[in-house]
């Protein structure tokens, strides 16, 4: 145990500390309100017990059935991208972890949090300003996109032929063109995957 300012810092803070120098300022990830949330909330309460000595490597951290908690790298490029206000109504597509719906409360009251399998059936209260995804689809379902208000802003990772990137995106129109932003390694959610149809 280390002592910072006379008060004893645990291995997990002393870690996450580690992680926001090394991981997310070097890769340009300097936003102080992203940092100040991402130091707010502990990694390793968000992962299975087993698995919370690797909270703060700089991989996805298996959670058990096929869910991931993602790399530190892909949340903290996502908020920078989303610059979530304290008006915003973020919708959160949560993983399976819990992490990105606490990390999305540290900007905002008005977080409303929905599993992968329940974002792709059907439409749901709408008027959001925010959609984040915690991880990567091949396509964003219209009655997810339904739930945002127009002008709303979409954050999510995109998988297009195998590779995984960071994307953004704003309503318009009725309709949410995805922009790809950056490589990187970011979970699969099935649920999204787009629908096989025959080829020939």
């Amino acid at each position: 145990m280390t002592m910072v300012n006379d008060r004893p810092v645990d291995g997990f803070t002393a870690a996450r500390r580690a992680m926001i120098d090394s991981q997310l300022r070097v890769s340009g990830v300097n936003e102080e309100a992203v940092l100040t949330a991402i130091n707010g909330v502990a990694r390793e309460a968000h992962v299975p017990a087993e698995a919370q000595a690797l909270a703060y490597i700089d991989r996805a951290v298996p959670l058990g059935e096929g869910r991931f908690l993602a790399a530190p790298l892909f949340y903290g490029r996502m908020l920078s991208e989303a610059g979530a206000r304290a008006d915003d109504r973020i919708l959160v597509v949560d993983g399976g972890s819990g992490y990105l719906p606490a990390l999305a409360r540290k900007f905002s009251d008005a977080v409303d949090v929905i599993d992968p399998a329940a974002a792709t059936c059907g439409t749901g209260t709408g008027g959001y300003t925010l959609l984040l995804i915690d991880g990567a689809i091949e396509e964003l379902p219209a009655g997810l996109a339904s739930r945002l208000a127009d002008d709303g802003r979409v954050v999510t990772g995109l998988v297009e032929r195998g590779v995984t990137r960071l994307a953004c995106g704003r309503k318009a129109g009725g309709n949410v063109a995805l922009l790809t932003l950056a490589e990187m390694g970011i979970p699969l959610l099935p649920e999204f995957a787009r629908p096989k149809g025959w080829s020939f």
